[in-house]
């Protein structure tokens, strides 16, 4: 058979049909409820985290009361030592953890997309750690020099300075860990995938994740500061302080992708108002602390029983910590925002 036979057998009539290809149906309207563009729907995929977590915590507190019946202190309820605070921050730490890693497997997405991967963990903890006390210490320095707080005695010689600083070191650690990974993490990660597709198709903007992460930011934050309401001690100026912290925490996370930048300061604030300089930490005084101080004056300035986060020299804290993340951490192709997709197992 020679060319010219060979190009008329491919251009006859019965090979120039295209090809059938299989009809497929469309979604059906069941699944368009539960499923959408980037898989299933936001709703769903947070009420499922909730229904894990809550799941979870109800099996932990019954176990708890049978191994351990609670007891009531009366008035130290205030006060804490570091085994009973690790312990209340290692429980909830580990359903949220467990639950983060079912939805990711759920969600054919890695766990790693939800605030703690990334290649610069290390550099990132560092440097909020070292930012964390940083930031801290003017503030003491301003109540201590304007009359609002006392140092009272130290309460800690020898090798116990060691031994409890690296104990609570641990525990806020885990504190850190689970406040930012409870609200920054899977929640407000899938909340924003949620915003990002409500707003690109009714706004049609590529502004949309922008958008998105925001919105997120701002009802977590709001959460966050209405959670430590049930803080023993707690003030409006504390409440409204821990809603900006969230804040200005999701600042760090939208310019670098990643959590450990706001672990590593929250773990360090929390070690030196509680260990080091011996202040109340939201209404709660720590047990075997460094130094024994109290507040003077009116609360609005000394901060009260909430502590230095309830004064109002607070704001000016908070106006110095955004400046440092916005100078620090600058916005690269490895901040928050990317497609969701980029995140999904294939």
């Amino acid at each position: 058979m020679d060319t010219h036979q060979i190009e008329a057998l491919f251009s006859s009539d019965e090979n120039t049909q295209p090809p059938t290809t299989p009809h497929s149906e469309p979604p059906s309207a069941w699944h368009r409820v539960f499923f959408g563009p980037d898989g299933l729907r936001a709703g769903w995929s947070i009420l499922i985290f909730i229904a894990l977590f809550a799941g979870y915590l109800y099996a932990a507190n019954i176990i708890s009361h049978k191994i351990h019946p609670p007891t009531h202190h009366g008035a130290s309820d205030n006060t804490f030592s570091p085994t009973v605070m690790f312990i209340n921050e290692a429980i909830p730490l580990l359903g949220v953890l467990l639950a983060t890693w079912i939805m990711a497997k759920i969600e054919r997405r890695r766990v790693g997309a939800y605030g703690l991967g990334g290649t610069r963990k290390a550099p990132h903890f560092i440097a909020g750690l070292a930012w964390g006390i940083t930031c801290l210490t003017p503030l003491i320095l301003i109540l201590w020099k304007g009359g609002y707080l006392v140092f009272d005695s130290r309460l800690l010689f020898g090798s116990d300075i060691v031994r409890y600083g690296i104990c609570w070191i641990g525990v806020f650690f885990a504190v850190g860990l689970l406040e930012e990974y409870f609200t920054r993490g899977y929640l407000q990660y899938t909340l924003t995938r949620g915003f990002t597709g409500l707003f690109r198709s009714v706004f049609k903007t590529r502004n949309s994740e922008a958008l998105g992460f925001w919105t997120s930011a701002v009802i977590f934050s709001v959460l966050f500061g209405a959670a430590h309401g049930s803080n023993p001690g707690e003030s409006p100026i504390g409440l409204f302080t821990a809603s900006l912290a969230s804040m200005m925490f999701c600042l760090s996370l939208w310019r670098t992708g990643s959590l450990w930048w706001a672990i590593g300061f929250h773990t360090s604030w929390d070690w030196a108002q509680s260990f080091l300089y011996g202040v109340a930490d939201s209404g709660t005084i720590a047990e075997h602390r460094f130094l024994a101080t109290h507040p003077v004056g009116k609360p609005l300035l000394s901060g009260g029983a909430t502590g230095p986060e309830g004064s109002v020299f607070i704001l000016l804290i908070i106006a110095l910590i955004v400046a440092v993340i916005l100078v620090t951490l600058p916005r690269t192709h490895a901040g928050y925002e990317r497609l969701p997709a980029e995140d999904v197992e294939l």
